[in-house]
């Protein structure tokens, strides 16, 4: 019997993820209009968005939970700096090597979270004063989950089948919550992929408050 743990996400190869596409212009351009030099990426799977960071004159360090993930990133981006850590470990253990962040953007990552309060904690600690949090997650709205429906497309879009994948699915309200209650204030919404409300995923800007 495979007793194994989804202490994984599964990452075999350096390839961009797909979701990558659309998100990683718009988180770039969130950074640069809040003139931040230096971001850390939660989650940052096979450092795919840190490279595109990079690339847009950014500062920036990769923390991935998934060790085959940080293997990837590592031997791909050797110019940049990943550590094997989760939301779960002593933001502690990160702050022996690197200052605070002006921003910590994480891209779908929440989704996949058995306690996704640790993100905002995390990054809340990791964070200078007045630093921002950018989240993305799967959009779920009205319109999109009526789409679903009529479409029959609930089975592939909440697959249990897939180890390790989606097992909370947010709304813009449940995620401003989860944000407000950990020190945080939203203060930017964006929908991106798709045609409005039917979007793929939904990314919350938030700035620190407390912590």
């Amino acid at each position: 019997m495979d007793s194994q743990v989804a202490s994984t996400y599964g990452w075999k190869s350096d390839k961009a993820p797909c979701s990558c596409g659309y998100l990683a212009p718009l988180v770039i351009d969130l950074i640069k209009d809040m003139n931040i030099t230096r971001v850390a990426d939660l989650g940052a799977g096979n450092g795919a968005l840190c490279a595109s960071l990079h690339d847009a004159q950014r500062e920036v360090v990769g923390i991935e939970y998934d060790k085959e993930g940080v293997d990837l990133a590592s031997a791909r981006y050797p110019h940049i700096r990943f550590y094997n850590f989760g939301v779960q470990d002593d933001p502690a253990e990160l702050l022996a090597t690197e200052a605070p962040f002006g921003a910590v953007v994480s891209t779908e990552v929440i989704e996949h979270l058995f306690s996704p309060h640790l993100l905002p904690k995390y990054a809340n600690r990791i964070l200078k004063k007045d630093g921002y949090l950018i989240v993305s997650t799967p959009y779920h709205g009205y319109f999109k989950n009526l789409a679903l429906s009529i479409l029959d497309g609930w089975d592939v879009h909440h697959t249990p089948l897939w180890h390790g994948g989606h097992i909370k699915f947010w709304s813009r309200n449940t995620l401003t919550r989860l944000l407000t209650e950990n020190g945080f204030e939203v203060v930017g919404f964006h929908g991106v992929g798709r045609v409005p409300y039917l979007w793929k995923s939904m990314v919350l800007v938030a700035r620190k408050t407390a912590g």
